[in-house]
């Protein structure tokens, strides 16, 4: 039975595991995302994410005890000044585990952890979205008709411009024969 076993030793000694641990967090403080094994993300998870809500309130007892565990004083100044700022809204869950595949090495399980507001790709802040272009046989077949109909369109209206036109040139045509059969009829009868 498996009772009292909360948290995982990730086959270290503690004092090992606390101060991987106590790295791999400044490491995350700095780059704001790192990639780890699996059960490493998941343990630094753990760890990280009640210091986060211990910098919400900055206080000097809470600046103390996260550099008990980080043991670097600008990731906690960097945590207390810029990250719990960004995070105040958030009642929890700082970090997100993205799993990447396996390793070629050893076939370990790999992940990516981040800090969940500092992602642009998921942030849920209004942007203006980027319009998508999808091409389907639908839209091809609509695209295809809207181009015949306007050519059907155009076509139409040059024969219609022709017709005018040509209906004008004879009407033009035939007034100076009007004319000129008017003068002639006129210089007969003088």
């Amino acid at each position: 039975m498996r009772h009292g076993k909360k948290f995982m030793h990730l086959g270290r000694k503690s004092a090992h595991r606390k101060s991987m641990l106590a790295n791999m967090a400044c490491s995350l403080i700095e780059h704001k995302r790192i990639n780890t094994t699996l059960t490493k993300a998941k343990a630094l998870k753990q760890f990280f994410e009640p210091l986060v809500t211990k910098s919400k309130l900055d206080s000097t007892h809470n600046r103390r005890i996260v550099f008990r565990n980080l043991r670097n004083k600008i990731s906690v100044s960097e945590l207390f000044r810029e990250i719990s700022k960004k995070v105040d809204d958030r009642p929890g869950g700082y970090t997100r585990v993205i799993r990447l595949g396996n390793r070629l090495g050893d076939n370990a399980e790999m992940a990516m952890i981040e800090l969940v507001d500092y992602n642009q790709v998921y942030s849920t802040e209004d942007k203006t979205k980027k319009k998508t272009r999808r091409r389907s046989k639908k839209n091809k077949d609509l695209v295809i008709d809207n181009i015949k109909s306007e050519d059907n369109l155009i076509k139409n209206e040059k024969e219609e411009s022709l017709n005018i036109s040509n209906e004008e040139a004879p009407d033009a045509e035939e007034a100076p024969d009007t004319e000129e059969k008017t003068s002639k009829n006129k210089g007969s009868n003088n």
